[in-house]
């Protein structure tokens, strides 16, 4: 039987992934789930298997932590150990993350075929690791997936034949409808005093860009506080920026959670008056939401959610944002724009394809 691998690292993946093994349960092939232990937290992974029912993965390689070479260097032997005894037909990989690139590369050097789900997006900034990731992954995958017709132009312009490039929409938008239903926060938000009609700020920050600067983040706090003292602030802290913020930072007067399940995520999110991010897939589903969304970056690689969503970029200027925070909260809801094909079946189209690549 036809084997078909998925590797997952981080949380993000697991979103991504959830959708497109359910798809391919309908298909005459045998899966594989490899999480490599990117995210080695329970609430950052063990939480996400539950809530999203995926599969308990065929094996973790706990690699958690680390630099990103020593991540890539510990996924790349324990996958072609693994690969080595369960080979497949067709690796499926997700995102940007380090897991994503690193088994990229050991499944081409076997001959592997591999498709990238969320391939050709570009923030054309090379400072940024993920980028990094994009590019090297889409330089060795075979089936190229993408989420907006942005991607399948970037994919073009670095050489790769259209054929191979198909535009099915976005998988995290699967997961988000099928989810929706049963997204509620008020478990996180009554031990707070916040009512569920009650408008308040979320805020996610954990890149490097914004939270490695001790200076900056100190700044980024200060607009937070001052955002705080209209509207409560709910921050739950990826576990990389605990640390920084508390080395760093003065943030008594915002709700400092640890971090939370994607059902209560989406809850927070979905009734939230503003989003302050540097996530990627948090500007995705706050377009869908239709919530919206500033982004603590100089760029993103999801434009189609400035030009048709709510997404706008605030960069890294905190004067910036608290000038676009302050037009946000005082300014009408911005109208909802969905993006063409996110519309829950992205996981659907993917499996389409890949029957008729493994026939």
């Amino acid at each position: 039987m036809t084997t078909v691998a998925h590797v997952v690292g981080a949380r993000p993946n697991f979103m991504k992934a959830a959708p497109v093994i359910r798809a391919l349960n309908a298909l005459p092939v045998r899966q594989l789930l490899i999480h490599t232990g990117q995210h080695y937290d329970a609430s950052m992974s063990d939480a996400f298997f539950r809530q999203l029912s995926l599969p308990t993965p065929d094996i973790n390689l706990g690699v958690g932590s680390g630099s990103h070479a020593q991540q890539t260097a510990d996924v790349m032997i324990g996958f072609e150990k693994f690969i080595g005894a369960n080979r497949p037909d067709l690796l499926v990989v997700y995102g940007d993350v380090n897991s994503t690139m690193a088994a990229s590369l050991v499944a081409a050097k076997a001959g592997i075929p591999i498709a990238h789900v969320e391939a050709g997006l570009r923030s054309f900034d090379r400072t940024m690791p993920e980028e990094i990731n994009r590019i090297v992954t889409d330089c060795l995958a075979t089936l190229f997936f993408t989420p907006s017709a942005d991607a399948d132009a970037n994919l073009k312009r670095e050489g790769i034949d259209a054929a191979r490039i198909h535009l099915v929409g976005n998988v995290m938008i699967d997961t988000l409808i099928k989810c929706l239903p049963m997204a509620n926060a008020n478990a996180i938000l009554a031990p707070l005093g916040i009512g569920e009609r009650q408008p308040y700020i979320l805020v996610t920050l954990h890149r490097p860009s914004s939270v490695d600067d001790p200076a900056l983040l100190a700044a980024l706090i200060e607009v937070l506080n001052d955002l705080a003292k209209e509207y409560p602030v709910i921050f739950p802290v990826h576990p990389r920026t605990q640390a920084k913020l508390a080395a760093a930072t003065r943030a008594a007067t915002l709700h400092l959670l640890d971090p939370v399940g994607y059902l209560e995520f989406v809850g927070l999110e979905k009734n939230a008056r503003l989003v302050i991010t540097d996530s990627g897939g948090v500007q995705e589903e706050t377009t869908y939401l239709g919530v919206p969304c500033l982004t603590v970056r100089d760029n993103t690689e999801r434009p189609v959610t400035i030009s048709d969503g709510t997404n706008r970029l605030a960069g890294r200027d905190p004067h910036t944002l608290r000038r676009l925070a302050k037009e946000s909260l005082e300014g009408p809801v911005p109208k909802k724009r969905i993006p063409a094909l996110w519309d829950g079946h992205a996981s659907e189209r993917i499996a389409a394809v890949i029957a008729k690549e493994l026939r």
